[in-house]
């Protein structure tokens, strides 16, 4: 509410020259979005990275791909923004969040610290400070959706049953296991027969203790170095055919909970956990009936963001720079005229990015 009375009052005041300082980098803006800016250079680096992505995941029909997803990418930034600052007003921080984050991609890298993940980051040209920056807003935007718009998403069982038996045939699967790995590498072994028997003796060591009662994924966590290690050792879900022979054989002849003895592989010696095993066919009800949820959440969460969205732009100053579109406008949005404090704010904005880099 204090926004939209912000807004209001700002709406009655009289419009004057913006002071801009000798030393202010000129920039054009793109958008304003209450007292933060969305530059030009941010509007095209959005733009490529919608091409990289495009051109990655579906080099075929990149071009139309990039077509339908331009008209869309200054409200992707706003409604960033938007939450961000929505985040700020709960008092939502994810400073020591990001310190998790990057440890756990260390651990995935095989990295001592993370002053060599700053290093590797910069030896392939990415900017840790904006790396780290994006990490950060993109955990304080989750935690928002997390908190404003997951509660307003209803799924009963109710409707979970119906889904289940208007779509059973969908729902066919073939057989398939879920597996978790402890790895314990042999990369810098060699064949060095000493440091292959510690490795073995290692791996060894850590199934008796799994057979003793220590749990799975703890020891995963600590313990292998693979990259899974640090969910737990989860590698996923695998159909027959996906998995080597050598594995195959053993996984799949085993039940949910059941673990491997040691086994020998290129990477290493590994033990494997059965997590999960589901027979070929339509998987009964109670099997199926977390996956019909996390369906059905997943349709509902759109339009749920895009109405709370739109609320937040309705209570906010949004000025969007002649020759621009955003998709997400709200006719019931205001249109204050800017005050010389807020654009004294935006020249104070732009001296900041260029610090950081942004552009």
């Amino acid at each position: 509410m204090h926004k939209l009375v912000s807004c209001l009052t700002i709406a009655v005041l009289i419009a004057v020259p913006p002071f801009v300082s000798a030393d202010t980098v000129v920039e054009e803006i793109v958008a304003r979005v209450n007292n933060s800016i969305i530059t030009r250079t941010q509007y095209q680096r959005e733009q490529k990275q919608l091409s990289d992505e495009a051109q990655n995941q579906d080099p075929t029909h990149a071009t139309e791909i990039v077509a339908r997803g331009k008209k869309d990418v200054l409200r992707g930034l706003i409604d960033r923004q938007l939450l961000l600052e929505k985040g700020k007003d709960l008092g939502v921080t994810a400073d020591t969040e990001v310190v998790k984050r990057l440890d756990e991609i260390r651990k995935q890298m095989k990295l001592d610290s993370l002053d060599d993940l700053e290093k590797a980051a910069q030896a392939q040209g990415l900017s840790f400070e904006d790396f780290k920056q994006n990490l950060k807003s993109d955990i304080i935007t989750q935690e928002v959706i997390k908190r404003e718009v997951a509660p307003r998403i209803n799924v009963s069982n109710q409707e979970i049953r119906k889904f289940y038996d208007q779509h059973k045939q969908e729902l066919a699967q073939p057989e398939q296991i879920q597996l978790s790995e402890i790895l314990i590498s042999t990369d810098q072994a060699g064949d060095d027969e000493q440091k292959l028997n510690a490795a073995k003796a290692k791996a060894e060591d850590l199934l008796k203790q799994i057979r003793a009662g220590a749990d799975f994924a703890d020891l995963a966590k600590k313990e292998s170095q693979d990259p899974s290690g640090a969910q737990g050792g989860d590698l996923g879900t695998f159909p027959r055919g996906k998995l080597a022979k050598q594995l195959e054989d053993v996984t799949f002849a085993m039940k949910k909970g059941d673990v491997t003895d040691v086994i020998r592989t290129r990477q290493g010696f590994v033990i494997l956990k059965v997590t999960d095993h589901s027979a070929a066919g339509i998987p009964p009800f109670p099997d199926a009936q977390d996956r019909v949820r996390d369906a059905l959440y997943m349709q509902r969460m759109q339009p749920k963001m895009r109405e709370y969205l739109t609320k937040l732009r309705e209570e906010a100053y949004i000025k969007i720079s002649p020759g621009y579109v955003d998709s997400g406008a709200s006719p019931n949005q205001t249109q204050p005229v800017m005050t010389t404090a807020a654009k004294e704010a935006n020249a104070k904005e732009l001296k900041k990015k260029k610090k950081m880099g942004l552009f």
